[in-house]
């Protein structure tokens, strides 16, 4: 093929070697998330399809030889990007129920965009007349459309499984801040009650003092009265 898009076969054949590129990065990347998969009905589910995903690659091959082309020479960069965001993903620490959630986001991205791309060149296929290569694509078509309502389905479940992990996760942090507000009051109240008493008691101490000042700031003028009376006399 030349490196002009001047035709729709040369458009058809671009997207098959894109389509190629895109499998052969999948067939490498199902295996890592068959293995931080924690239910057994996904890494079921991953194990089924990269057993498919290498008949694809198969039946590519096949479409290649039949217009006379050969597949290799592109990258599909959209897998490339797709794959590298699920890498970053099984990096994250998280809980397994949510990382199996966030597991089948990852694969049905992937295969929306295997669902629109297989749907374009069975079109391009269609219509310029290659019957072969066009029932040999709409078989991959179709087991990419059942590998998506299968996720679909995985998914209903686990995304419920999901939420009760973190429902779980969150009464437990309110347990936890309940605790710690119940714990706070008592500290505070017991620091004022302490403080009051003291007050009370200063406020006491003084007012005993006053007190004392008073009796005994009045004798020395009773005595000196006394003094006086006798003196007169």
């Amino acid at each position: 093929m030349s490196d002009s898009l001047e035709t729709l076969h040369d458009l058809f054949v671009h997207e098959l070697k894109d389509l190629y590129s895109a499998e052969n990065q999948l067939i490498k990347a199902l295996p890592k998330m068959s293995q931080a998969a924690q239910s057994p009905e996904l890494k079921r589910a991953f194990d089924t399809h990269l057993r498919e995903t290498k008949e694809q690659v198969r039946r590519l091959e096949q479409v290649f030889k039949a217009l006379g082309e050969k597949p290799g020479g592109k990258t599909c960069k959209a897998m490339q990007g797709l794959v590298e965001e699920g890498e970053e993903l099984l990096e994250e620490d998280a809980d397994p129920d949510v990382m199996d959630a966030a597991l089948i986001v990852t694969a049905q991205k992937v295969e929306h965009y295997e669902i629109a791309s297989y749907g374009s060149v069975c079109t391009f296929g269609r219509v310029l007349g290659y019957d072969q290569a066009t029932e040999i694509l709409k078989e991959t078509m179709a087991e990419e459309e059942r590998t998506d309502k299968l996720l679909t389905g995985i998914a209903e479940k686990l995304n419920v499984q999901a939420k009760t992990a973190d429902e779980a996760d969150e009464s437990e942090s309110s347990e936890d801040r309940s605790e710690a507000m119940t714990d706070r009051p008592m500290n505070r109240t017991s620091s004022s009650g302490n403080a009051r008493g003291n007050a009370g008691g200063n406020q006491r101490g003084r007012t005993s003092t006053s007190r004392s000042k008073g009796s005994s700031g009045g004798n020395p003028g009773g005595s000196r009265k006394r003094s006086t009376a006798r003196a007169r006399r």
